[in-house]
């Protein structure tokens, strides 16, 4: 038996495949399935089967696209209701690979109709499971994205109790030497605590893990529950679009219209400008956002955009405009890009200046806008007197900011700040807008 784990930094995304006798299945496979045609030309392997162990909020699954290339068999839980062809994988269902078993195990808590994937080797001892989004490295699965989202929907707290009942009754009674493989990694909103380890054991989770230590139920569900991080508005559009299926990933980007760099761009679409931060600064398109390429762009892209809204993407060069394109379909967001384009020759608006050493001695002479999220900002403030609006709500906020004083923006390392400074600065034209970027670093102590 051959599980080899795929991971998606960007989205902090695992999925993985599982190899015997020239079969492969794979699991949560992410919106680009060609790296697992790879790994089954390399090894020989037909790809037999795909789990899904749920409809996944945070990216788009490539399982409806593999089963129509291959022929391969979705395997779902009943309760998604999915509406691709799929045969049910719940308690006690079983997919033999030659001599080994996948068991099913259905765990809500994370959603109603989370799964995982009991791995038995050959001798019928259990060998890994795959935890979905029910358990990860030192965290748990949150449990408040399916209360607006899917076929079924239920309240936070009553996810949060399913939740305890599944891991107590299902996950911590495996042997102690079970391998753990999750849905993702450090970074991920789909949890508010997770380890930088990518995989784990059922003992070390026992003994490491705030979720699975002793506690009463309702103790568990009040931790779960508070201090979640924010939820990104592509979400539920995510869960909706993976119970369908998605359409095919390469025919998806392939259809992103490419534009001449001084093409007429249609008045009041937005533009995404994706370059680096210093090249943004020195020249861009009026009104213009700057969401960068590097860190999490697709997090932050279906953080601050609607599902439905168009915009224009801008990259620097051929290679970069692409990998933007792949990542904006990675959440489903291809289908959005009204054109995609290289830097335009008459992209010569200038950020302001900002004259730091005025502020340091004058801050009073600043309104200061801190962009980080809740959970950092409860944490400690880093000027007292910050306006505080966490990106996320920074287009739906603007009003709340006063323009009778320069603006400075910053957040904890300077991405975030990029952003909203430049979100700011097309709507407020009385007064400059800075970005205090990096320089944050000097002040956080």
């Amino acid at each position: 038996m051959f599980i080899h784990q795929f991971y998606d930094k960007g989205l902090a995304h695992a999925s993985y495949a599982v190899i015997r006798a020239g079969k492969m299945i794979v699991v949560d496979p992410a919106r680009d399935p060609q790296p697992y045609y790879d790994l089954a030309s390399q090894h020989e392997a037909d790809i037999v089967g795909v789990i899904e162990t749920h409809p996944h909020a945070d990216f788009v699954s490539s399982h409806l696209e593999i089963h129509e290339q291959t022929g391969a068999t979705i395997y779902v839980s009943k309760l998604v209701g999915a509406g691709y062809p799929h045969q049910t994988f719940d308690d006690g269902d079983v997919i033999n690979l030659a001599d080994i078993k996948l068991n099913a195990l259905n765990t809500p808590g994370h959603s109603p109709d989370s799964i995982c994937i009991l791995v038995e080797d050959e001798n019928g001892k259990s060998q890994a499971i795959f935890t979905g989004d029910t358990l990860f490295a030192g965290d748990v699965g949150r449990p408040d994205l399916r209360e607006n989202a899917g076929n079924i929907t239920a309240k936070k707290e009553e996810l949060a109790r399913q939740l305890f009942h599944s891991t107590r009754e299902k996950l911590m009674t495996l042997p102690k030497e079970v391998i753990v493989y999750p849905a993702h990694g450090p970074g991920s909103l789909c949890g508010k605590s997770m380890s930088p380890d990518l995989q784990s054991t059922i003992g070390k989770e026992l003994r490491e893990n705030y979720a699975l230590q002793l506690m009463e139920e309702l103790q568990f569900v009040e931790l779960l529950t508070a201090d979640q991080p924010f939820m990104p508005r592509y979400f539920g559009y995510d869960v909706e679009l993976n119970k369908q299926g998605a359409p095919s990933f390469g025919t998806s980007i392939a259809s992103v219209p490419k534009l001449g760099n001084n093409a007429t761009l249609e008045p009041g679409v937005l533009i995404i400008d994706t370059r680096p931060e210093a090249d943004f600064k020195k020249g861009h398109l009026k009104g213009s956002i700057n969401i960068q390429q590097g860190g999490k762009f697709e997090t932050w892209l279906g953080s601050l955009l609607n599902p439905g809204e168009q915009f224009y993407l801008i990259a620097a060069d051929e290679e970069s405009l692409d990998s933007v394109i792949n990542k904006a379909a990675k959440i489903g967001y291809e289908k959005n890009i009204k054109g995609a384009l290289l830097r335009p020759d008459h992209a010569t608006y200038h950020s302001a200046v900002f004259n730091e050493e005025d502020f340091k001695i004058n801050p009073e002479k600043y309104t200061i806008v801190d962009v980080r999220n809740w959970n950092e900002i409860n944490e400690h403030k880093i000027f007292d007197n910050a306006l505080t609006i966490p990106l996320p709500e920074i287009r739906e906020e603007l009003l709340k900011i006063p323009t009778d004083k320069p603006i400075v923006v910053h957040c904890a390392a300077g991405y975030r700040s990029a952003a909203a400074s430049s979100i700011i600065a097309a709507q407020v034209t009385n007064v400059p807008v800075y970005d205090l970027s990096d320089s944050i670093v000097e002040y956080a102590g």
